[in-house]
């Protein structure tokens, strides 16, 4: 490998690590405050969706933090590629919706069969898709203050 070539895929690397990182963080911020938002409002006003009640930290909350955080560091990481130098919006929500539908979704089908009703995994799929959003705002920020470069494919 030409050793101009090498220090180009290190820089890209790091970037996309800068990139994940930061996606990963903001990811684990919002989780937390929305969690704490459905214990402590909706869990509390709405019958249906008393078990998005947190009595303490538990295995599973840590866990689903856990796994929140990891997704948000893949979709960081994802979406610095796809976004590339293009400023198309519909490419941008469309890697929201695709991260967010996915989690989502996947919880939806797990609370049905386990437990067969869907409000609180309605609301966790919604869930899922604002920390997306949220991360998305944050690399779009970070972007913009060239704190974290696009993907250049030239």
């Amino acid at each position: 490998m030409v050793n101009g070539s090498f220090e180009l895929n290190l820089a890209e690397r790091i970037e996309s690590l800068k990139a994940g990182t930061l996606a990963a963080l903001s990811v684990c911020v919002a989780f937390a405050a929305i969690a704490l938002v459905n214990s402590q409002v909706l869990a509390t006003q709405f019958a249906s969706l008393a078990s998005l009640q947190i009595a303490s930290i538990e295995t599973n909350l840590l866990i689903s933090g856990a796994i929140a955080i990891l997704a948000g560091f893949l979709f960081g990481v994802t979406y610095r590629y796809v976004i590339r130098e293009d400023q198309n919006p519909h490419l941008k929500s469309g890697v929201v919706l695709a991260f967010g539908l996915v989690r989502g979704l996947a919880q939806v089908d797990v609370g049905f069969n386990l437990q067969g009703t869907l409000w609180p995994f309605g609301v966790l799929a919604i869930e899922s898709i604002c920390l997306f959003a949220i991360a998305r705002l944050a690399l779009d920020f970070a972007i913009q203050q060239d704190w974290v470069k696009r993907f250049n494919s030239n």
